[in-house]
């Protein structure tokens, strides 16, 4: 129930007590009776409830436009209200006989002795309510009070209907005078009818007469002693038999809380405090024992749909639904004179023929109820379970039906009155726990009792019916606007007359319009089917018929449309015609349109029609057989002599005969083409008329269908003729959906956020791709965009980085020819989250009308799947599901799975043939007393990870379902289930199992709540501490490390070989991570989102947004985006947030590196004791350690002394939050981070120190998934130092190593700097197969990625394979041309000088091959440009070596005049660039061997001596060599390796590797 207050019905209560809380104890504990239908009569007292001002607040909602949040709002505050009222009647023994609208009608049933004694008691009660609840105030300014009336006598109650649905009915005179004393009263006031002022202890009320013989107004009770009304309380309970005497009691004063009562209910009398505990019942009706007689008696008093979701154990919480409806109000006014049993017998009569008539149409009787004049029938079309295309037009049929019925049949009626409305109503219970009822609310409700007052003797309906019915105007009749009580708008009112084909004929033309601006996407198959029945009707000279089958909104009118324009465009004639479901109950009705439209009579007068048919027949049908066509076409030819002896059948005959004749001497002159739209609507005549026109006519025929209708036999006699080519419409192609949507949003490119939101909606469904995008633009969530003004304008800030981000990965199409178009691209708001978007009113009702289709236990299966997500696991769907076992679930997902409604997320669509879900051992926590009643509802912990393997994830396979099935949930509801999909998921909300658990951000729960003050995110940030330690290594002795390098490589190797198989690192289980983010986290956020946790959502937003960046191995957003100065600023701010600054100027960087060098580890403060302070104090260090990792790669991409300041204190920062951190792991990083950047400084000694530092620290880290990684990262920074130090074969072992330690904990980044080691180690040694393997594993790891840096680095190295590989290649030189020239102006590459310049030089030296001086001269520019912001990095290095080549070689060009663009140099220019390698590159001696050689080159040239290729010492044949001497090729000097070897020579390093190790190493 919609209400915070009433408490959710017991899961154990039996069905009996289920039904008995929707039905009054009247019904109950009524004794069976000879006949259902007598009248049976007893005393009692009537207490009618009226609420007034819920109409006017339901107006309010009305005109505020938000129908969904009005309808939960309104239902929120009624049945809050109504539930108060409810148990406090109940507390005084009143059984409730129903809730109607705004109006609660209770009875007291007692002996005529007792009435006046009930009557004070009830009295008593309705001063109390009127006291307590008299007044509600609203926070839309609209105040809901009471109106309360009283009546007593005699009673009579009769039930009606059937065997299968009956309805009680309370009657009678006092039932009329408690509507009348309701009626006088006004708002907080208590009114007595005239028999109940009579029965009553009159001296005991103060009162005043209103009216004479008719009602009393009750002031107030005149007891003095406040004892008195405690005895006569107790009086009534013995008068009272079915009251619970356990349920009220009286304490006074109240000195304690009573834990085992849920709700207290307080009342005054004089001094004395009245305080009734309520417990979970109310009524005795609700512990009755089993049994089956009187189940199947109360089985009937309830809707069927009701029925089945309580037979399906559904909670009450579960059954309330947001959804629209087709309401249909019949009243019938009696005359006066008619005797109460004659009366009943009448209403009998009329009910079973209500029931039968709205039961065939979709709808349901809800309830039949009196009133002053008559008796009124509730008939209600869609209620859950019950939804049906069409509705709106079957509910007026059906109206019309019954209004022909009641008045024609009934004897006694003085009037019928129907009215027809339909909107979003709220469908569910209202009430207390003890008494509810189903019923609907809404602004429509209040409007379809206004509608009969208003407009009586009519069947009338409001706007919106009209509209969404699609039946012919000429069927309904505009009616005058009149004023309605509490409702400022009503809209346009109209009578339905009923179908009346007599007033014209069908729509002549296509529901669509032909779009002259874009042409048909993904049609083209369709269209072909089209002009092959053109090519076979003209060349053959038979009929063709194309059929077009597909679901609703495939394009299906579009495509006729299309046909229609390129027909026409060939001087084909064509008959267009759409149908409708009416169209298909009336004979010959197809072919009369079609006949008229070809006849031109169907749109003229009525006064002209005649006379233009006799001109149309005229030659071609025979003057007395006009006569054939007048009641086919409503003219006056007069009756021939020749027709008149005809009988109906040979007419029938002759007049198809000549619209035969008709058609082929037309089909002579121009092709004709019949167009039909929704073809399945046309009636069995047609069909048989067409079958034959077929064979004997060359015309074409151009139908639609839909394949959910059961066509008749005609039908599939016609499907089945060889001259009918059926052809199925498929779904659009995702390209083609969203180029549609940007023709319909007018813009040339979407962001990916809209692509995904309109690819989940619509399947490939173009009418829901129309709908969305116009629903978009009404609600005004989208920002347009001038394509060029976007072009010319620098986006710096943090704010368009995410639109930076999105324009990689937005879908654009090409624009239009013209110039002068202004061309635009929309991006969604900031404050906009597309997820909570609701769905339109026409998408809604379709998806609804398919849950429907389901069975009640599917359908609430959807319904719980849809708060998860679109994609969900099968165990947090059970524990929503309650009292569900597995093995039902699996049978309902079964179902579903069949039917396509979901599918599972795997490549077998297949159930498992037995769970794959591991179990886990679940224990529910002990707590205290206190513990639990603050942490109700507190979920179960895992004690083991949870395994969360593919074959148990399920998704959506139906395009809307999921959001129409969440929006049907009241906002209550959707809460509580959003709050139990948080506690369910909170303790998963972790690393997975193979990592030991675990926040994604270190330690991030402690470092934003602590324990004492948690009332943020403790609600639901539970921390799951397992440790993020996974194996420790078993040795008998921690061994010191060994200073040499081979030492560390084979004592890493050792230690992984003595872990025992079951701990090995390297064969552990798999990780789960992205499981855990793709279930737990990101759903988590949503679900925090929706019940308010804000807080809580913005921290597992975090967790998400680290599991994305841990799982990609990215932790630079920014840097790797090119947005350097950004992701400078980013990282200060963050270091100010973590309460550690970062200097902005050159003197703070000075004094700050001075306190850094001075920091001592004795000087650092001991933990703190309170384990979670210190855990806190750890996350602050982590994130400190990223930070300043961050800002000193980014400082190091600049090569001025000013950076490089700062770089290197940003490293000795790092190095002390390290070690202050006490994580070995975090001190080797930083030692090998520190040692990176001494490399890339050229500081050889603090280097080679660091990293010796490294190795010595990481032999004492605990085997723990980060001590792994730091190993990695260790293994990685050795393989790279020992290549740049020449040490070729030890780095090639160190990287493999590397490279499955990578490749186990999944971090693509890192194995990506491993593989480009590996390449330029494999490269040096001339291993060019070893190259080839290299680059392939390197692409497969940055193809799909996008990484744009990661390809430069790869096509980088594929250009120095086609350059000096001998003929090894990867990729071809084009391919790596065309990446160069798109993304060379890229802000990342352009932030990445050490990879362009190396880049450049190597395609200036290919154009040098084929001898492209131009573009030569282009690249090489680039590269001079680039040396000085390069560094002594590998890739620095290696482009500079590069460059250096170009240079030499352009200095040797220089006299032949080849270069135009560039300035003359001398050799001593030269020689200063070979100057400041040697400064510049002293940690990378593997060149400087070679770049000695080219430095005495070019001093020779200097000295005018011949620059001799021979005298060149190369390691290997280059295409430099085939430039200098043409057709000549340098024979390799063998000493030079030999002299490599000398120049690099490691004593512990043995280079006696050969081709079979490397080989093995790949393996």
């Amino acid at each position: 129930m919609a209400t915070d207050k009433g408490v959710a019905v017991p899961p154990l209560w039996p069905v009996e007590a289920r039904l008995a809380a929707l039905l009054p104890d009247l019904l109950v504990f009524r004794k069976p009776r000879g006949s259902e239908h007598e009248l049976a009569t007893a005393q009692g007292v009537l207490l009618g409830v009226h609420v007034t001002g819920f109409t006017a607040l339901m107006d309010r909602f009305s005109l505020s436009c938000k129908s969904e949040h009005d309808m939960d709002t309104l239902a929120h505050i009624f049945s809050y209200y109504i539930s108060d009222i409810v148990e406090h009647v109940l507390c005084f023994g009143g059984d409730i006989l129903n809730i109607t609208g705004n109006v609660l009608l209770a009875l007291w049933t007692v002996e005529q002795n007792q009435l006046s004694d009930i009557i004070t008691l009830v009295a008593k009660c309705s001063l109390e309510i009127q006291e307590k609840f008299g007044i509600y105030h609203t926070r839309e300014g609209q105040d809901l009070q009471l109106k309360i009336g009283l009546s007593a006598g005699r009673i009579s109650q009769v039930i009606v209907g059937d065997e299968q649905r009956q309805y009680l009915l309370v009657t009678g005179r006092d039932v009329d005078g408690v509507q009348l004393a309701q009626r006088l009263a006004q708002a907080n006031e208590i009114v007595l009818s005239w028999n109940c002022w009579k029965l009553c202890e009159q001296y005991m009320f103060e009162v005043e007469i209103m009216r004479e013989d008719e009602a009393v107004k009750l002031r107030d009770m005149r007891i003095i002693d406040p004892f008195d009304f405690d005895e006569h309380f107790y009086k009534c309970l013995d008068n009272l038999p079915r009251y619970r005497t356990s349920a009220g009691k009286l304490f006074c004063p109240l000195l304690y809380p009573c834990p085992k009562f849920q709700r207290l209910i307080f009342h005054m009398a004089g001094d004395i405090l009245f305080v009734f505990l309520l417990s979970d019942t109310l009524r005795t009706a609700l512990e009755l024992d089993p049994d089956s007689a009187l189940e199947q008696t109360l089985r009937k008093h309830i809707m069927k749909n009701l029925l089945k979701k309580i037979d399906e154990g559904q909670p009450v919480e579960y059954i309330s639904e947001f959804r629209t409806v087709t309401m249909v109000l019949v009243s019938l006014e009696f005359h006066k004179t008619a005797w109460m049993l004659h009366l009943c017998h009448l209403i009998q009569e009329a009910a079973l023929y209500i029931s039968t008539v709205i039961e065939k149409g979709g709808g349901q009787l809800s309830r039949i109820f009196m009133s002053e004049t008559g008796c009124m029938f509730l008939c209600v079309f869609g209620l859950p379970g019950d939804k049906k295309p069409d509705e709106c037009a079957h509910a007026l049929e059906s109206s019309f039906s019954i209004f022909s019925f009641c008045w024609e049949n009934l004897t006694e009626t003085k009037l019928v009155s129907i009215s027809i409305t339909s909107g979003p109503v709220f469908c569910g219970m209202v009430g207390a726990v003890a008494r509810h009822e189903y019923t609907v609310i809404g602004p429509k409700v209040s409007l379809v009792a206004r509608m009969i007052t208003a407009y009586p003797g009519l069947v009338s309906c409001d706007e919106v019916t009209y509209l969404r019915s699609m039946l012919p105007a000429y069927d309904f009749k505009k009616l005058p606007e009149k004023m309605m009580k509490n409702i400022s708008n009503p809209g346009k009112m109209y009578e339905y007359l009923g179908h009346r084909r007599c007033i014209m004929f069908g729509k002549r033309h296509l529901a669509r319009v032909r779009n002259k601006n874009h042409s048909l996407l993904d049609r083209e198959k369709e269209l072909e089917a089209f002009r092959m029945a053109q090519q076979g009707s003209l060349h053959q000279k038979k009929g063709q018929a194309v059929l077009y089958e597909g679901e609703k909104g495939y394009g299906k009118s579009q495509l006729l449309a299309e046909i229609n324009f390129l027909a026409q465009k060939e001087g084909h004639r064509v008959l267009p015609l759409k149908l409708k479901e009416a169209d298909s109950k009336q004979c010959f009705y197809a072919i009369q349109t079609l006949m008229a439209i070809f006849f031109e009579i169907d749109m003229c007068p009525a006064y002209y029609r005649q006379e233009r048919l006799h001109k149309q027949l005229h030659g071609m049908v025979e003057e007395p057989l006009h006569c054939l066509f007048n009641d086919l076409f409503f003219v006056k030819f007069p009756l021939s002599f020749k027709v008149s002896h005809m009988d109906d059948l040979t007419r029938q005959k002759k007049v198809k005969a000549c619209f035969f004749q008709v058609l082929q001497k037309a089909m002579r002159e121009t092709p004709l083409i019949f167009l039909i739209d929704e073809a399945q609507y046309m009636d069995a005549a047609s069909w048989e008329f067409l079958g034959t026109l077929l064979s004997s006519v060359p015309i074409i025929m151009v139908m639609t269908l839909t394949p959910t209708f059961t066509l008749c036999g005609w039908a599939q006699h016609f499907l089945q003729s060889p001259q009918a080519i059926f052809v199925p419409i498929s779904k659009l192609a995702t390209t083609s959906l969203l180029r549609m949507a940007c023709w319909e949003l007018g813009v040339v490119s979407i962001p990916q956020e809209l692509q995904i939101y309109l690819l989940r909606r619509c399947f490939g469904n173009p009418l829901y791709c129309e709908v969305l995008c116009q629903d978009l633009l009404s609600k005004n969530i989208l920002l347009f965009h001038d394509l060029q003004k976007e072009e010319d304008e620098e986006n710096s800030k943090w704010e368009t980085l995410s639109a930076n981000a999105m324009k990689s990965t937005m879908y654009s199409i090409s624009p239009a020819s013209s110039e002068d178009q202004e061309l635009y691209v929309c991006t969604v708001k900031d404050d906009v989250n597309l997820d909570t978007v609701l769905l339109p009113p026409l998408l809604k009702e379709i998806a609804v009308n398919q849950l429907d289709q389901l069975s009640p236990g599917e359908q609430l299966l959807v319904k719980c799947a849809a708060v998860i997500g679109h994609s969900f696991h099968i165990d947090l769907l059970q524990h929503l599901l309650p009292g569900w076992g597995k093995n039902k679930l699996l049978q309902v997902l079964r179902a579903l799975v069949d039917i396509n409604v979901l599918r599972w997320c795997s490549k077998s669509q297949d159930l498992p043939a037995e769970p794959i879900l591991m179990p886990s051992s679940i224990e529910i926590i002990e707590q205290t007393k206190e513990e639990r009643k603050s942490d109700a509802g507190c979920p179960l912990r895992l004690q083991e990870e949870l395994s969360l393997p593919q074959t148990e994830v399920l998704e959506f396979g139906v395009p809307l379902l999921q959001e129409a099935a969440w929006e049907l949930w009241p906002k209550a509801q959707q809460t509580a289930l959003h709050l139990e999909c948080a506690w369910f998921l909170r303790d998963l909300a972790c690393r997975c199992g193979s990592c030991h658990g675990g926040d994604f951000v270190p330690f991030h729960r402690f470092a934003i709540c602590s324990t004492k003050s948690s009332s943020g995110t403790s609600r639901f940030c539970s921390y799951k501490d397992t440790g993020s330690i996974l194996t420790q290594v078993i040795t008998d002795k921690l061994q010191l490390p060994s200073p040499q390098e081979e030492e560390f490589l084979d004592q890493v190797n050792r230690k992984l070989a003595q872990t025992s198989p079951e701990k090995d690192m390297l064969t552990t289980k798999p990780c789960h991570c992205k499981e855990v983010l793709k279930l737990v986290l990101s759903p988590l956020t949503q679900h925090c989102l929706v019940i308010g946790e804000n807080t809580c959502a913005f921290y597992y937003l975090l967790e998400a947004a680290a599991a994305s960046l841990d799982l990609s191995d990215n932790y630079m957003v920014c840097f790797n985006m090119g947005q350097i100065t950004l992701a400078k600023k980013l990282a200060r701010q963050a270091l100010r947030l973590l309460k550690r600054n970062f200097p902005w100027t050159w003197f703070g960087v000075i004094f700050q590196t001075f306190l850094e060098k001075c920091w001592r580890s004795c000087s650092l403060s001991q933990p703190p004791d309170n384990r979670s302070e210190n855990k806190k104090k750890l996350a602050i260090l982590q994130q400190q350690v990223q930070c300043l990792s961050l800002l000193w790669q980014l400082y190091n991409l600049e090569a001025t002394a000013s950076s490089r300041r700062f770089a290197y204190l940003a490293t000795l920062m790092q190095e002390n939050s390290a070690k202050e951190s006490a994580s070995e792991a975090q001190v080797v990083s930083a030692y090998v981070a520190l040692s990176q950047f001494s490399q890339n400084m050229g500081d050889k000694e603090k280097w080679l120190h660091c990293e010796q530092m490294a190795i010595q620290k990481n032999s004492l880290c605990w085997f723990s998934r980060e001590g792994l990684l730091a190993t990695a990262q260790l293994m990685q920074a050795l393989a790279y130092t020992k290549l740049c130090l020449g040490h070729l074969d030890f780095s090639i072992r160190l990287g493999f190593q590397a490279r499955e330690i990578c490749r186990h904990l999944k971090k693509p980044a890192l194995e990506n700097l491993v593989l480009s080691v590996l390449f330029r180690s494999a490269f040096l040694k001339k291993k060019f197969d070893l190259c080839v393997h290299v680059l392939e594993s390197q692409w497969a790891l940055i193809a799909q990625g996008h990484d744009v840096l990661g390809l430069a680095c790869f096509y980088s190295a594929c250009l120095d394979l086609l350059l000096y590989g001998k003929g090894w290649l990867c990729r071809p030189f084009g391919e790596c041309l065309h990446f160069i020239q798109h993304y060379e102006h890229s802000c990342i590459l352009n932030s990445q000088s050490n990879v362009m310049l190396g880049v450049h030089s190597s395609l200036a030296m290919w154009f040098a091959q084929d001898s492209q001086w131009k573009l030569f001269e282009h690249h090489f520019s680039k590269a001079r440009q680039l040396v000085k912001r390069t560094n002594a990095s590998l890739f620095g290095s290696h482009g500079f070596v590069r460059f250096l080549e170009c240079h030499v070689l352009m200095l040797q060009k220089m006299p032949e005049g080849v270069f135009a663009h560039t300035p003359s140099e001398t050799s001593h220019q030269t020689l200063k660039y070979f100057k400041e390698f040697f400064s510049r590159c002293v940690t990378c001696p593997v060149y400087h061997q070679w770049v000695s050689e080219l430095q005495a080159s070019v001093m020779r040239y200097g000295k005018r001596e011949s620059m001799s290729l021979t005298n060149i010492i190369r390691p290997f044949d280059t295409c430099l060599t085939r430039i200098w001497i043409e057709g000549e090729f340098l024979e390799e000097n063998n000493s030079f390796e030999g002299n490599l070897q000398r120049f690099v020579r490691v004593a512990d390093v043995k280079e006696n590797k050969d081709e079979e190790e490397i080989q093995e190493c790949i393996c």
